[in-house]
């Protein structure tokens, strides 16, 4: 009996111990242990952020930017110069004509007005209009009629003096030749006008400044760089063409310039230009081979279109040289006009007269300094007074 009283207390013990697990285990308001959280990552900055992460925020996603494309380079178009008109430019530059040119004509002045002119004042005279590249036929021409003159007139005031050479100087430069730059386009061609001379002469650079002076006048201009034997001559006059917006048409160095005066012209055709203005090569002149690739030069270039005018440009430094080069070039190609360079540094104005004799057309345009717009169509009359100063 006792046996089965141990046995009934200890299930009784064993019952009320897990009846109490029970209710401690389900008893109400018992929450659960907060879950552990796992070690927060360093925040990268977002420049070393590896790609396709998000950031979580309030349930967003947030993807970062793609990186940015680096920006392309800025082409800066050259600025397109307005150039002054042609007219009235050798009358704005005539103190810088006057500068180099009036010991001239103080000189011959002076002479004239001394009070007896024996024979050795008028060899003073002869000898300083040859001294100034007059050339010694005119020279002998203007003598003789200065001298009769003197004798009619007896005494002399400065002012019949000044107009007495004066009158003598027009006369030799002959204010009433055509000096028209012919330029004008025709019907659907452009004009076509062909610079020839010899290197140092300012060639290239007077092409370019005719190119300037013809966009100054209204003027639409294509410019042919068919000197291809001087390496720095086709970047030289595509640069005045930038500055004034005309196209350059070039070719590879040492090629051959026929080619690329015709493209020139072709290109002028195309684009309804006024004016095509080719610069040609200008090396020894004395050399066979150059007047002959010039002649072909022209030739090409009149299958194409006519050559309206054939500027030879001169450096008026050079004085009886430069006459010898303008006969030479004369035999090769029909020069229609003469470019005098560097007239405001010398007191040979002369050449004016000796040149035009010589090849019996006129000079059309003179160079009266550095300056891109100090190219100027020669006005007789202003040239003269400049001589003789006010």
């Amino acid at each position: 009996m006792d046996g089965y009283l141990g046995v009934i207390v200890i299930v009784a013990v064993v019952a009320l111990l897990a009846a109490g697990g029970l209710f401690l285990l389900f008893r109400p308001g018992r929450k659960a242990p907060p879950p552990v959280k796992p070690p927060e990552s360093p925040v990268l900055p977002e420049e070393k952020r590896p790609a396709g992460t998000g950031e979580e925020s309030e349930g967003a996603t947030t993807t970062l930017p793609p990186p940015a494309k680096p920006a392309e380079p800025v082409v800066v178009e050259p600025e397109v110069e307005v150039p002054p008109p042609s007219a009235g430019r050798m009358v704005r530059l005539r103190s810088r004509l006057a500068r180099s040119q009036s010991a001239l004509g103080r000189g011959l002045l002076e002479l004239l007005s001394r009070d007896r002119l024996d024979d050795e004042v008028w060899d003073e005279i002869e000898e300083s209009l040859i001294t100034a590249d007059v050339g010694v036929a005119p020279t002998q021409i203007m003598v003789e009629e200065l001298r009769a003159k003197v004798k009619v007139l007896g005494s002399r005031t400065p002012g019949e003096v000044r107009g007495l050479l004066r009158e003598q100087l027009l006369a030799q430069i002959d204010p009433d030749l055509d000096r028209t730059l012919h330029v004008r386009k025709h019907g659907e061609r452009p004009a076509v006008v062909l610079v020839v001379g010899v290197n140092g002469t300012g060639k290239t650079t007077t092409t370019g400044k005719l190119a300037r002076s013809l966009v100054g006048d209204g003027k639409k201009v294509v410019l042919g760089a068919a000197d291809t034997f001087r390496a720095a001559a086709a970047d030289q006059l595509q640069t005045w063409g930038e500055r004034v917006g005309a196209d350059t048409v070039r070719g590879p160095e040492g090629g051959d310039p026929a080619s690329v005066a015709f493209d020139a012209v072709a290109k002028g055709m195309e684009e309804k230009v006024d004016a095509v203005i080719v610069d040609t090569a200008g090396r020894l002149h004395t050399k066979t081979g150059l007047m002959d690739e010039l002649g072909k030069v022209k030739r090409v270039i009149e299958k194409k279109a006519t050559v309206d005018e054939v500027l030879l440009v001169l450096d008026a430094t050079t004085g009886q040289n430069g006459m010898r080069q303008a006969q030479v070039f004369a035999e090769v190609v029909n020069i229609t006009g003469i470019a005098l360079t560097k007239l405001d540094g010398t007191a040979k104005g002369g050449i004016v007269i000796s040149v035009q004799r010589e090849l019996g057309v006129p000079v059309k345009l003179v160079g009266l300094g550095e300056g891109p717009d100090d190219l100027a169509p020669f006005d007789p009359e202003v040239f003269v007074d400049a001589i003789l100063g006010d």
